[in-house]
């Protein structure tokens, strides 16, 4: 028999991470905002009752926030990622047959003839995560990965299925994906949806019904594959290890408007160094660099936005190179009088640093790439063990007035001892 998946959701979770240390907050409408604090990325149900939306930008709901007392805290992603590390370890311990596919999301694969009944073993999962981390989880169960998805969105929008739902008997699917809309299912979109509706297709049912000569024609293999997992077919395998980056990008939106090319140097310059960082994690050299800027889409007056795309001379994962390679693009797009809101980075044509391609005619016979990889090893090795930024290149800046400064920002309080919480 054709194996069982499970997509294990946890629910709201930046808001339930902040919850589980301050319990408080449970029943309490709560929002978690972005980088600088200016749009919302997490809402707790009470807060999506009130009709506010996700990404909408805080200024726009300033006074329905405060009018219902919305408590509000700026994304800690260190607390976040490892609240996810523990919540992904405890399902682990259920199959090895596992992939993680986002901070708060995982797929796991069971054989269909599993000891108990698959709700059963859902619930021992459920309660398992709950009881270890405080995070609730909802869990949905079919035998390919997109019902699983449509059935993790049941568990979590009707709370009488106890959190676990499963899609497995194919005479009574069908009644549950009437109730959901094509545009919904995983993989499908707002374009298709719109090309779906403008050909009287509106539910998941419908959808699983199209023709497979259709679908190819009208969605691609893609979208055939989608149809035929809606059907019961499984033809999204279970992808335990991850597929490689194809580009990382490293970008934040200013507190307040720079206008200064001496600031966004800076900012560009740092930008880099934690792009480069990552690569490095990686083992990723970049062959191509794109730098962008961008002024606010909410304030009034003159916009303007440009990014420029600069190939490399050769692969690398050198932060000086990169940060020189960003600055000289920057000042090309560059225009003074306009008061940027954003700026960033993304290092593009990613290979493996085992793949490395040597030039029989390097444009800087003066760089020795083994020079350069020690020399960025032993940084980041120094940034590990003494903190990030222990070292760092000059052009980031020193004070960085520029930079983002969350004014909510819960502490740490799984990864930093002084923000451990005191029990009295």
């Amino acid at each position: 028999m054709a194996p069982l998946f499970f997509l294990a959701d946890c629910n709201n979770f930046y808001v339930s991470c902040e919850r589980v240390f301050n319990p408080s907050l449970e029943g309490r409408p709560v929002v978690v905002l972005s980088n600088n604090d200016g749009c919302v990325v997490a809402r707790s149900e009470e807060v999506k009752a009130l009709g506010i939306p996700m990404g909408a930008p805080v200024f726009k709901y300033r006074s329905l926030l405060k009018r219902h007392r919305v408590r509000i805290f700026s994304s800690n992603y260190t607390l976040y990622g490892d609240m996810s590390r523990r919540v992904m370890s405890i399902l682990s311990r259920f199959t090895p047959d596992m992939e993680i596919y986002s901070i708060d999301e995982a797929f796991l694969s069971f054989p269909a003839s599993v000891p108990s009944a698959p709700e059963t073993l859902a619930k021992k999962m459920r309660e398992t995560v709950w009881q270890w981390t405080g995070i609730p989880v909802s869990i949905g169960i079919a035998p390919t990965k997109t019902l699983a998805k449509a059935a993790n969105r049941i568990a979590k929008s009707e709370p009488e299925h106890g959190g676990v739902f499963a899609l497995i008997d194919p005479a009574g699917t069908d009644a549950w994906l009437e109730r959901i809309r094509a545009g919904d299912v995983w993989g499908i979109g707002r374009r298709r949806e719109a090309l779906l509706k403008r050909h009287g297709i509106y539910t998941a049912r419908q959808l699983k019904t199209v023709q497979d000569d259709w679908a190819r024609r009208r969605l691609s293999i893609t979208g055939l594959r989608t149809v035929w997992e809606l059907r019961g077919v499984s033809c999204i395998p279970l992808e335990e290890a991850p597929p490689p980056r194809k580009g990382i990008i490293s970008s934040r939106t200013f507190d307040r408007c720079v206008e200064r090319l001496e600031a966004l140097e800076e900012a560009v310059a740092l930008y880099v160094t934690r792009a480069a960082e990552k690569l490095r994690q990686h083992h990723l050299l970049a062959a191509c660099l794109q730098v962008f800027l961008a002024t606010s889409p909410y304030r009034d007056g003159p916009r303007y936005v440009n990014s420029l795309t600069i190939p490399l001379p050769a692969p690398t994962a050198y932060t000086p190179f990169l940060v020189t390679s960003a600055r000289r693009g920057l000042r090309e797009i560059f225009r003074s009088g306009y008061p940027y809101k954003k700026a960033g980075v993304a290092l593009l044509e990613l290979t493996s640093e085992r793949m490395r391609q040597v030039s029989l005619f390097p444009p800087d016979s003066r760089r020795d790439p083994a020079r350069d990889d020690r020399l960025m090893k032993a940084m980041d090795a120094v940034n590990v063990r003494y903190g990030r930024d222990t070292l760092r290149v000059a052009s980031s800046g020193i004070t960085r007035p520029w930079r983002s400064h969350p004014s909510r920002l819960s502490p740490r309080y799984t990864t930093r001892w002084r923000d451990l919480p005191v029990v009295v």
